[in-house]
């Protein structure tokens, strides 16, 4: 908290400290809500003004790096309800926007390929999936603190994670042998 009284005070310092401290664990979490798209540096950056503009409000009820991080989850699901508008603009309902294919077998760079078609396919999943997917298995939030970022039911974060799991496996099983 002496941070944030320090930033409530005005010195610039102390954000900057604050920044450098989340600054990574934030863009995990941008990242694997919306890919490495210009898009997810923007949402990294209005995270921390975002924070900066409301730290008045900052009660300090949960840890900092768990409120910067529903904060980052809330722009995250924003960007995408965006691009879902924009795309349905261009696309036909059921249209097949992307298509996956598997890494060339005797390539070097299969691992870092196989790391790529993880991240397309956690891209196709619905962005509450997603949310959850990013925060236990990537972030490595508990349960419990995961239902409390995203405001919903333990049980619903369960369910959640599960059918995630089970959609990552149905897309990717094909790909990766």
């Amino acid at each position: 908290m002496q941070l944030i009284d320090l930033v409530r005070s005005g010195d610039d310092q102390a954000f900057a400290a604050i920044v450098d401290r989340y600054e990574e664990q934030i863009a995990r979490t941008v990242m694997g809500m919306l890919g490495d798209t210009d898009g997810a540096e923007d949402v990294g950056q209005e995270t921390f003004i975002r924070f900066f503009r409301s730290i008045r409000k900052f009660r300090g009820d949960s840890a900092l790096g768990t409120y910067l991080t529903r904060i980052a989850i809330n722009l995250s699901l924003n960007e995408l309800k965006k691009r879902n508008r924009f795309q349905s603009l261009f696309y036909q309902k059921g249209e097949d926007r992307e298509t996956l294919e598997g890494p060339d077998k005797g390539n070097e760079y299969e691992a870092a390929d196989t790391k790529d078609l993880v991240e397309m396919a956690l891209q196709k999943l619905d962005p509450p999936f997603r949310a959850v997917v990013v925060l236990r298995l990537i972030d490595g939030y508990s349960t419990k603190e995961t239902a409390k970022i995203l405001d919903v039911p333990v049980g619903t974060v369960l369910s959640r994670l599960a059918r995630a799991q089970k959609s990552l496996k149905e897309i990717l099983t094909p790909i990766i042998k």
